[in-house]
């Protein structure tokens, strides 16, 4: 009788007004096959500064060389920058004009790749990139295990970008990245056979 009662309560609390079972994280797969790069922002969805943080510290655990760190991000969240940056990605200036965040990704010259001043190989910093790269990564894969959409672009004016955000001459600005919520579902893009890229010996 008394087992009869416990889960005639239990049952209860999920058909109570107000009630909502926690949102269930989408798989890593899920998260890899759902990413777009989305060029049409919901206006209506605005992503918090608290959000954008815990997506930067979820970007901070993408491995670097020697741990060197050299990723760096400028946010543009407010109004007047967020209007400012828009002018500086040249035709993605309309597909991202409801984008609630803007990122712009850059990282620290003579970092990774290098042992004092010295390049290791020939990459040099090649690998300062490479590892911008990796950080950026993790931050597409992050913001769709959150539910948010991403564009990462390359078409932006970096001397503008550095004199708005003050960023010092030994960062390389890579890219801006868009930060909102899909206003819809985009088409899915082909992908080359894998045995066009990949040989095993």
């Amino acid at each position: 009788m008394k087992r009869l009662i416990v889960l005639t309560a239990l049952a209860a609390l999920f058909i109570l007004p107000g009630y909502s079972q926690e949102k269930k994280s989408p798989s890593f797969d899920e998260v890899l096959t759902t990413r777009r790069s989305i060029r049409n922002y919901d206006a209506t969805k605005k992503i918090s500064e608290a959000e954008v943080r815990e997506l930067l510290k979820a970007a901070q655990e993408a491995p670097s060389w020697a741990n060197q760190q050299p990723t760096k991000y400028y946010v543009a969240i407010s109004p007047e920058k967020l209007a400012a940056v828009q002018e500086m990605v040249g035709g993605n200036k309309d597909r991202i004009k409801n984008a609630p965040v803007l990122i712009v990704s850059t990282f620290e010259r003579g970092k990774s790749g290098f042992f004092g001043n010295t390049p290791t190989n020939e990459v040099g910093d090649g690998w300062g990139a490479y590892d911008n790269g990796l950080s950026n990564c993790y931050l597409v894969l992050k913001a769709r295990a959150m539910g948010f959409d991403t564009l990462i672009m390359g078409m932006r004016e970096a001397d503008k970008l550095r004199e708005l955000f003050a960023i010092p001459e030994n960062e390389s600005v890579m890219a801006v990245i868009a930060l909102g919520y899909r206003a819809g579902e985009p088409r899915k893009p082909n992908h080359r056979p894998l045995d066009e890229i990949v040989k095993f010996f």
